[in-house]
């Protein structure tokens, strides 16, 4: 007797879960071409190499306009890291926000498109404790949806 109607709310709430699932799009990181700022990348890499930086992580992604892009890292107490970001030349607005394992934030930049350092964002940090972090870079652009970025974290080496 209470067995049809069972049925019948089941298969409903499979179909409402089952479209929330395919509604929802998963945030990857897609690389894109950076050769609009290779020199850019190529200079930054030489300069911090010769002040004694190694580069841990970078790559490039594709991100949409005013979305931010969460990158995890892992981080070690008391080392000296350098993070850059390099936007798309023509967005008009650049943010960086990291944060730490208690989602503190504990660091922001902010460029705009005339500003002297333009679509680079860099910045020195020394971690408090050794622990992930994430760092999100947003770009902010009228003309375009999709924009190409590129990350570079370093950490000084000691000799």
């Amino acid at each position: 007797m209470f067995a049809y109607p069972k049925k019948i709310v089941l298969v409903l709430l499979f179909i409402v879960l089952g479209h929330s699932l395919i509604a929802q799009e998963v945030i990857r990181q897609e690389s894109c071409d950076t050769s609009p700022f290779r020199s850019e990348i190529d200079s930054l890499k030489t300069v911090f190499s010769s002040k004694g930086y190694i580069v841990l992580r970078e790559a490039s992604m594709t991100m949409q306009s005013e979305y931010e892009m969460p990158i995890v890292v892992p981080m070690n107490e008391g080392s000296l890291y350098q993070f850059v970001f390099i936007g798309d030349p023509t967005s008009r607005l650049y943010e960086v926000r990291m944060y730490d394992y208690n989602e503190k934030q504990v660091v922001y930049k902010k460029n705009m498109w005339g500003d002297v350092d333009g679509n680079i964002i860099s910045y020195a940090y020394i971690p408090q404790f050794s622990e992930y972090h994430m760092i999100k870079p947003v770009q902010v652009n009228k003309n375009k949806k999709k924009l190409c970025g590129y990350v570079l974290l370093l950490k000084k080496v000691t000799k």
